[in-house]
């Protein structure tokens, strides 16, 4: 009986280690093929919605230790897909990202912490246009193997950011509130 218990206890506590040795693991790259930043808005009061091709990310992630957490990510903003070929060309000119002067959005993180349930508080900064302002979004993780997908949201305020100068300035064509939306695929060492 004693050696049952001993070999119950051995199974048990391996069993018990498998899904915390997968808690541990630390991500430190984004896996853009299986990733995607995208945001809606609406014109005219109609819900539009599209997403950016080409960004880049440096992570480094502990799920166990998020205060030590960093992640910056850079968005090439002239990889903007809105669903029209005319409507990109338009957004990259000077009066809405100037994406010669400006070629991409930056955030950097400033704080992570855990809010329980694999949810994670992530502050930072954003800078669109030379223009810096706090953001805060709430991260929800779900392990997949040795990945881990990233998914949240955030508002941000266009003309925080100058995005749609001149003409534009007017929130009755274009709504000021632009919703990120980010699903990210994160590897581990």
């Amino acid at each position: 009986m004693t050696f049952h218990r001993l070999i119950s206890s051995a199974l048990l506590s391996g069993a018990l280690a498998v899904p915390l040795a997968s808690q541990a693991a630390e991500y430190v790259s984004i896996q853009q093929d299986k990733s995607t930043i995208a945001f809606g808005y609406k014109q005219m009061g109609v819900g539009m919605q599209g997403h950016f091709k080409k960004f880049s990310a440096a992570l480094s992630f502990d799920p166990a230790k998020p205060a030590a957490a960093k992640a910056q990510f850079d968005v090439a903003l002239a990889s903007i897909d809105t669903g029209s070929a005319e409507a990109n060309e338009q957004v990259a000119d000077k009066d809405w990202f100037n994406t010669k002067q400006y070629p991409s959005a930056r955030f950097v993180s400033s704080a992570i912490k855990s809010l329980g349930g694999n949810r994670f508080q992530v502050d930072g900064k954003l800078t669109i246009k030379g223009r810096t302002q706090p953001v805060s979004t709430v991260a929800t993780m779900t392990p997949q193997g040795k990945d881990a997908a990233f998914d949240g949201a955030f508002t941000i305020k266009r003309a925080d950011f100058a995005i749609g100068e001149g003409d534009w300035k007017d929130f009755g064509t274009v709504a000021n509130e632009i919703q990120i939306k980010f699903h990210l695929s994160a590897r581990a060492k």
